[in-house]
């Protein structure tokens, strides 16, 4: 268990070097149970329901597993969807559904994508979004890879009249808790994030 969250790094860069060696760092034997341990916790924080348009993702480079949240869903007929990295010049992501057949192809990142032309919605259109990430703070401010893919495709929640919101739930190992993530203006902080011990809420 990892009950002292990393301290702050003097910079962004170092800050994101720090907390993937902390998610390296992190037993196999907690690996081994902690995919299973957020399924149990999401379902006990009522984030899956039949009714929904739920986005996954799939995990890549030491992320959190999060393929038994996402079994449960399917099995529970939850509307799954997985996201699409845009071209070069693009940051917005799609969401594809989902569905029967094999429509899997591997993306610039070594990362499967599910049918990029099949059923495709943006963040707008989706319930919840569970977003991976490389660190976060008790404020619900995340530290991602540094793509800027969810920031773009989030950033229309910074508007005040926004007549739709999905939740937004960080998965993380305990060890990539932070005192404090550096945040500017246009950062959407999370509702949620699920580690392997808990989950935690944010205020908004």
């Amino acid at each position: 268990m990892h009950d002292d969250p990393v301290s702050v790094a003097p910079d962004k860069a170092a800050l994101r070097r720090q907390l993937r060696r902390a998610r390296a760092g992190v037993a196999e034997e907690i690996r081994r149970f902690a995919g299973g341990r957020v399924m149990r916790l999401a379902l006990r924080a009522g984030l899956l329901a039949r009714d929904r348009r739920v986005a996954f993702y799939m995990p890549a480079k030491g992320e959190m597993d999060v393929l038994p949240l996402l079994n449960q869903a399917l099995w529970m007929q939850v509307a799954c969807y997985l996201p699409i990295v845009p071209h070069h010049r693009q940051r917005r992501l799609w969401f594809s559904r989902l569905g029967d057949g094999p429509h899997w192809t591997l993306n610039r990142y070594d990362i499967p994508e599910y049918g990029k032309q099949h059923r495709k919605v943006r963040a707008l259109w989706l319930d919840v979004v569970f977003l991976p990430l490389i660190g976060f703070d008790m404020r619900g401010y995340r530290m991602g890879m540094g793509g800027g893919y969810y920031d773009a495709s989030l950033a229309y929640l910074k508007h005040r009249r926004v007549w739709k919101r999905p939740r937004l739930v960080g998965i993380a190992f305990e060890a990539q808790k932070c005192q404090r993530i550096p945040n500017d203006p246009w950062d959407v902080p999370l509702d949620m994030v699920i580690t392997e011990a808990r989950y935690y809420r944010f205020r908004r």
